[in-house]
């Protein structure tokens, strides 16, 4: 019985402190090195994009909807995917924990501890989230959907007409206010992504906590190709 419940206790917290140093040595690299990463190659290219919208122009301004249309569209996509395993995991887990005593007689070795509260941990942790990527998803699409309009907006606004009462006064000071609303709308949609990318080791973990820790070396390993490009280490970041 001791054994049952230390590979669970050992191995799935190792996991979760894998994925989660892998995003905070991310986090570290892009605040102090953002060049060493797509994150901060992908933030240096949207602040020059934004620069170049020039004001009055209809045709950069019609560019800049199309173009954060796609990204709209791949954060629908992740938090449609995210509801959606969320309510399939509200709908099974009772048949799950009615059919947990066919794995009494397996090897726990491998399969971990079927205790009750095990089970519930299980799939309260993954639930949890995938709400929450959910949510920064969703309040990412709200972020670039006020982008669309303050995109726009901005190339009708003259000097000095503000008339928010908040003090901010001129073009430049909105030019700011939707660059800053941008870069939410997109950060939000990565925690998003990330946070549902952090899940699947704990989705897994109903197959055992083997899976576990492998899967979360496996999604380290993928999100490494994709956050520290070699090419990367050839740019230089002009901040």
């Amino acid at each position: 019985m001791r054994m049952k419940v230390d590979i669970d206790s050992v191995l799935v917290p190792l996991s979760l402190f894998i994925a989660v140093g892998y995003h905070v040595f991310l986090w570290n690299t892009f605040k102090h090195n953002p060049s060493r990463t797509s994150l901060g190659i992908d933030s240096s290219k949207r602040k020059s994009w934004f620069r170049d919208i020039k004001e009055g122009d209809d045709k950069t301004g019609m560019l800049a909807v199309q173009s954060l249309r796609n990204k709209k569209m791949v954060t629908i996509l992740t938090a449609t995917i995210a509801i959606l395993i969320f309510l399939s995991l509200a709908a099974i887990t009772n048949n799950a924990f009615n059919a947990s005593h066919l794995f009494t007689s397996a090897n726990h070795i491998f399969l971990g501890s079927q205790k009750g509260t095990i089970f519930v941990l299980k799939y309260a942790s993954a639930s949890l989230l995938l709400a929450a990527s959910f949510f920064f998803s969703s309040l990412s699409l709200s972020y670039l959907m006020d982008a669309n309009f303050l995109i726009n907006a901005i190339v009708k606004k003259t000097e000095g007409d503000c008339g928010c009462g908040y003090g901010m006064t001129g073009t430049a000071s909105f030019r700011e206010y939707t660059r800053l609303v941008l870069e939410r709308g997109f950060f939000m949609a990565m925690v998003g992504n990330r946070v549902m990318c952090v899940s699947v080791p704990l989705l897994l973990w109903m197959f055992g906590p083997l899976p576990v820790i492998a899967s979360s070396l496996g999604l380290v390993w993928v999100l490494y190709q994709f956050d520290f490009p070699p090419i990367a280490k050839n740019v230089v970041c002009k901040r």
